[in-house]
């Protein structure tokens, strides 16, 4: 389910080291080329808001199946796109139909036992983070190599190999819910509601994956614009410098089943904002960029994964919903980051959009506080 969770998601950031690339072909504008990782992110939102909650009253085999072929023919609309809308619609496409890692994610939390759930969660989001990030190292090398259009071609194929592999290794799980569709959208507001820790950990789920989000949907783009024109091989092996958040997402799983409390939170989110300083200060040499990755990476995947450990804690017979509420939040501000870092990217260069991402991060911290102060504990 890791692989399987890595694989999947790595299908929403195979653009974004070529970017560049892109551009040329379609002769367009970086502000016309932010539309792709911001389309993207919409899609994938709009995906976990109407596909990822019929975990809860269908079976999860089946539709991981199904979302596995169907994001295949997605990707090969990509692939052979005439022109940036084109790209575009697609783009939202693959975004909507990548959705197999979050069902996935509380099928592993359905199948552990409840003192090792973070553990768990923890070691497929492992996976799920090493695919994010070592999808901008791949569509780099073989984007130089082969072209762009090469690296979709490729996704398609090993999400057909993909969908063939899931069907015969996953196990079938009961229906948890029998919630007609609509009764079960209707049901992701009441969870709003009377949920105040699904509501708090999504808000600092959104804020730091926009912060997140502004760095890497720019980060190409500002390296081709140093002196030296890093190209996209270069933009793609950040992917490898920041695996180092995968073993934080492992980590702090383990931290979130021993304690309860909202520390790590505040500790992670302090590392994203001091990974945006770096930048800001250090971003015109690659080894700043580096220490700025790992800061970056570690603080994000930290303050994911703990967030999430608590969310699937809080209705074991709604973790599909739960994380339907979770990620669209998390992915909804992950698309205003993204566009949010290209709009700064355009009108004041890597300053603005490390100005974004810090913005972001402090208002994580100050929420997290506002929080603590009407609740202490918990």
């Amino acid at each position: 389910m890791a692989a399987a969770a890595g694989l999947s998601v790595a299908n929403l950031y195979y653009h974004q080291p070529l970017l560049g690339d892109i551009g040329r072909t379609f002769q367009a504008s970086d502000r016309a080329l932010g539309l792709i990782p911001t389309v993207s992110q919409v899609g994938y939102a709009l995906g976990l808001l109407l596909i990822v909650p019929l975990g809860d009253s269908l079976e999860r085999r089946r539709i991981i199946v199904l979302m596995s072929a169907l994001v295949s023919l997605a990707l090969v609309g990509v692939a052979v796109a005439p022109g940036l809308p084109w790209m575009v619609a697609a783009s939202g496409l693959v975004g909507v139909t990548t959705v197999v890692p979050q069902l996935l994610v509380p099928f592993a939390a359905n199948l552990a036992p409840a003192a090792s759930r973070g553990r768990v969660v923890g070691t497929v989001m492992s996976g799920l983070l090493i695919g994010i990030l070592l999808s901008r190292t791949a569509s780099g090398f073989l984007g130089v190599r082969f072209g762009w259009r090469a690296m979709f071609w490729i996704a398609a194929a090993l999400m057909l190999v993909l969908t063939g592999v899931l069907r015969l290794s996953l196990p079938k799980q009961p229906v948890s819910a029998t919630l007609p569709y609509p009764a079960l959208l209707r049901s992701l507001g009441g969870l709003v509601r009377e949920e105040p820790v699904l509501r708090l950990h999504s808000l600092l789920g959104a804020l730091t994956f926009g912060g997140f989000s502004a760095f890497w949907a720019t980060l190409a783009l500002h390296l081709q614009a140093l002196p030296q024109h890093y190209g996209p091989q270069v933009a793609g092996l950040f992917g490898v410098v920041g695996v180092t958040g995968a073993v934080a997402a492992s980590l702090a799983g383990r931290y979130a089943d021993m304690r309860g409390d909202r520390r790590i939170n505040a500790l992670a989110i302090g590392i994203l904002l001091l990974s945006f300083g770096v930048l800001a200060m250090l971003g015109q040499w690659l080894w700043g960029l580096v220490l700025g990755v790992i800061l970056l990476d570690l603080g994000a995947q930290a303050n994911h994964i703990t967030n999430q450990t608590r969310v699937y804690a809080l209705r074991p017979e709604a973790r599909n919903r739960l994380n339907t509420v979770y990620m669209v939040t998390y992915f909804a501000g992950g698309a205003t980051g993204a566009w949010l870092g290209s709009l700064a990217w355009s009108r004041w260069g890597w300053s603005g959009v490390c100005a974004v991402g810090g913005a972001m991060a402090l208002m994580g911290l100050v929420a997290l506080a506002l929080a603590g102060m009407r609740r202490p504990a918990g």
